[in-house]
């Protein structure tokens, strides 16, 4: 989950840098190509195939749909006008979303009021960290990528339900639906236009990290925590993506720490630790001996 937190939570400013050249929709398809690239690789270097099922690549469809074709459009549609961290707070939704769902649809297993208040409590220290009553967020580019964030928590519970747990390795079930989602957006391309990329060298590497860690390696691990721990479980890594971003700041943009950031950093942590907290199985209690009546012969 750290890993994954530092992959995702740098992708705001990739995608920023990225858009110096490069359209959403080109930029989505090179993340796409980049990651399913690096996925395939990782799939048969680990020995794993493809899936073959065609139910299967159908449930991988709708998945790169909602998981990636149009959040990661709408992303970087709306960071061309909205702040990285305002677009940080409106993705920090998408645990929210997640929760809301599993309590509708009553998928999530063993969801405590521990890990409510986790999430709740994540949340909370996320608006600690980016005040964002200071900042309006009445504009369409925020509302786009706040329906964004709402497609991310919908394909945490459609790979929940549909996807993962099928007997097939979450290397392979992410390979396919970055696949799935590079083929789409192949598809998609023509129909936006072919505008000219003014190439610059900064905007070119960051989207290749956003392709290669971003997407690929970061795919794989989402898979791996959701076959393992379930949707809601896999989603309080959102909660994480702003400490990492305000943290890279402070390290490489010599951003300053104030108070509330500092203490939104630690109501996160809290939060994201009681999502973490696991009942202890109860034990039968044990039967005496001398309750055990002999058989009478």
């Amino acid at each position: 989950m750290g890993l994954l937190a530092l992959f995702w939570g740098s992708s705001f400013l990739w995608i920023k840098l990225g858009l110096a050249s490069f359209t959403p929709i080109q930029m989505t398809f090179a993340r796409v190509v980049l990651g399913a690239a690096v996925l395939v690789v990782l799939c048969y270097a680990g020995r794993n195939r493809l899936p073959r099922d065609r139910r299967l690549w159908g449930h991988m469809l709708v998945a790169a749909v909602i998981g990636n074709v149009i959040p990661f459009t709408l992303f970087a549609v709306g960071e061309r006008t909205v702040d990285s961290g305002v677009a940080g707070v409106l993705n920090a939704t998408t645990p929210l979303w997640v929760l809301l769902i599993a309590i509708v649809l009553r998928t999530e297993r063993g969801l405590s009021t521990t890990k409510i208040a986790g999430l709740v409590l994540g949340f909370v220290g996320t608006l600690l960290i980016f005040s964002p009553w200071e900042v309006s967020f009445a504009s369409w580019d925020a509302m786009a990528i706040l329906f964004a964030a709402i497609c991310y928590a919908v394909s945490f519970a459609y790979i929940g339900r549909f996807i993962s747990g099928r007997g097939v390795a979450p290397i392979a079930l992410s390979a396919s639906q970055i696949t799935a989602a590079a083929a789409l957006m192949a598809v998609t391309l023509p129909f936006s236009g072919f505008p000219a990329v003014h190439l610059h060298w900064g905007a070119a590497i960051a989207v290749t990290i956003l392709g290669v860690f971003g997407t690929g390696f970061a795919f794989a691990l989402n898979y791996r925590i959701i076959t393992d721990e379930g949707p809601t479980n896999a989603a309080t890594v959102g909660y994480l993506l702003p400490v990492v971003s305000v943290l890279l700041g402070a390290l490489f943009l010599d951003e300053s720490l104030s108070p509330h950031v500092v203490a939104g950093m630690v109501v996160v942590l809290g939060g994201v630790a009681l999502t973490r907290v696991r009942r202890r199985p109860v034990e039968p209690p044990a039967v005496p001996a001398t309750s055990v009546v002999p058989a009478v012969r």
